[in-house]
């Protein structure tokens, strides 16, 4: 399991909400194994009062937290973080010095997914990447 936040400039993230998704969801399925079918994103557009941006940094500075169970290898999140970095240059114009990308990390008795623990829960990926 994994879950996206993206938190942005309202007036940088909506327009580019619907690629920003793709993008992120491409990443998942070929960097952490996820399937194609599971796409958890969530949008937090804010004004530019709201979400300051830091020195340094453009309008189009861009933070993600990324979600999960634990379980993924150091080389896999650093693989995600790669071709997170990568991905947002080249298909959204926002650099590498405009993205932040922290990864949460819990077990899985901590969630509770469709009226399950977690850990009681059946899943038909690997989270051990």
């Amino acid at each position: 399991m994994a879950q996206f936040k993206v938190y942005g400039r309202d007036d940088v993230l909506r327009p580019l909400r619907t690629a920003v998704s793709d993008t992120l969801h491409s990443a998942a399925v070929d960097v952490l194994g996820l399937p194609a079918t599971k796409r958890f994103h969530r949008f937090f557009p804010m004004s530019a009062e709201d979400f300051p941006t830091p020195e340094r940094r453009s309008e189009r500075y861009t933070i993600i937290e990324v979600l999960m169970f634990t379980g993924r290898s150091t080389a896999a999140k650093k693989a995600l973080y790669q071709r997170l970095f990568r991905d947002f240059e080249q298909d959204l114009d926002i650099a590498p010095t405009d993205l932040e990308i922290t990864v949460l990390e819990t077990p899985r008795h901590d969630w509770g997914i469709r009226g399950q623990a977690g850990d009681e829960l059946t899943v038909t990926y690997r989270v051990d990447r």
